[in-house]
């Protein structure tokens, strides 16, 4: 046992929870950011513009979806280069056969191809062959075998969600809404989950409106800490920031997550905001506004598909106030209350920035 353990050592495959669970899936969701997601977004700037090459550039961006989501959990197992590079073809096989679920699938598979090319990876002269070889064979094989199981298995939890969301908006806005949100603050990637599920839809929207009151709600509730550096860097970028800050006092959490639980429902049964383009930004919030650029992607497709007759004016106002004025005003009031009673002090919120 104690060899295994060094040889696991010596080749760098660590067998952690953080490794696979928030590394792994954190890169992935930046291998669907940089490929299924500004494919999406250009593909529409081009349909929109009436301009052809945005169009085809966008498809080839999406086309490579699989690939770079292999490479990029290969890239957070600190894969040699041979193997990180095998993991393109791994990484389509995955996508494909999983279908749906082809991101899970993608996750799954790529971590065992990935650390059984570390394995033999620079361990024979003839290293250029048997490391792609034990690479790809080992993940397209079990692509074939797992991938279609997993996608099946993610579709189906998926389409449960989004199901119930349907028949009860009210409860699974706020059950999905809080979960999603809350996921999004931690450092594990809500994204990810969301696109691994394929979270699209009510369910989607409710997911959009949980992460919006994280990221917007902090940036606000704690504007006096960290000014406008602090509204940027949170309300654009992320809410993981002030995680140093919950594990210090977790009750500064409390403003945004109340405020997940009374949005979501809005979302899902008054302005009834569905998230119908790439499930990956229903976790994004308004991290550079992609979540918002997949509500409108939705809108377009489904009015050229013919299940929506136009965007109107009450989309437009369901979406300011779910993502951003809503997550505002209402994590600001919360915030002022747990102030007022000392759940939260001077500089609980203050970020090193």
């Amino acid at each position: 046992m104690e060899k295994l353990k060094e040889h696991l050592k010596r080749k760098n495959i660590e067998i952690s929870a953080k490794r696979y669970g928030i590394d792994a899936l954190g890169a992935m969701a930046q291998g669907l950011f940089a490929s299924l997601l500004i494919g999406t977004i250009i593909s529409t700037i081009g349909e929109q513009a009436g301009i052809e090459l945005l169009v085809s550039i966008g498809a080839f961006a999406k086309d490579a979806t699989g690939a770079a989501m292999a490479i990029s959990i290969g890239f957070a197992l600190q894969c040699p280069p041979l193997v990180l590079f095998s993991l393109a073809a791994v990484g389509v096989a995955a996508n494909k056969l999983g279908a749906a679920g082809g991101p899970l699938a993608v996750l799954v598979v790529s971590i065992f191809a990935a650390e059984f090319g570390k394995l033999v990876s620079k361990e024979t002269k003839i290293d250029i062959i048997v490391t792609p070889f034990v690479t790809v064979f080992v993940g397209a094989g079990l692509s074939i075998w797992w991938a279609p199981v997993i996608g099946k298995a993610a579709g189906a939890v998926g389409g449960a969600i989004m199901w119930a969301t349907e028949l009860q908006p009210f409860f699974m806005g706020i059950v999905v809404s809080v979960i999603v949100g809350i996921a999004l603050t931690l450092p594990i990637s809500s994204a990810a989950i969301c696109a691994a599920l394929g979270l699209t839809g009510l369910a989607g929207g409710a997911a959009l409106a949980g992460c919006c009151a994280q990221m917007v709600g902090f940036a606000v509730l704690s504007f006096r800490e960290n000014r406008l550096g602090g509204l940027f860097a949170q309300g654009l970028g992320t809410s993981m920031l002030q995680m140093g800050n919950i594990i210090k006092n977790p009750k500064i959490w409390f403003p945004a997550i109340l405020s997940s639980a009374v949005i979501g429902p809005i979302a899902t049964c008054v302005f009834r905001l569905e998230m119908n383009g790439a499930a990956v930004a229903s976790g994004m919030g308004t991290c550079g506004l992609v979540g918002q650029i997949g509500v409108y992607t939705g809108w377009v497709t489904d009015v050229a598909s013919g299940a929506k007759t136009a965007i109107t004016l009450f989309d437009w106002m369901g979406m300011l106030l779910v993502c951003f004025i809503l997550p505002a005003v209402l994590t600001w009031l919360f915030g002022l209350f747990f102030r007022w009673i000392g759940w939260i002090g001077e500089n609980d919120l203050k970020l090193d920035l």
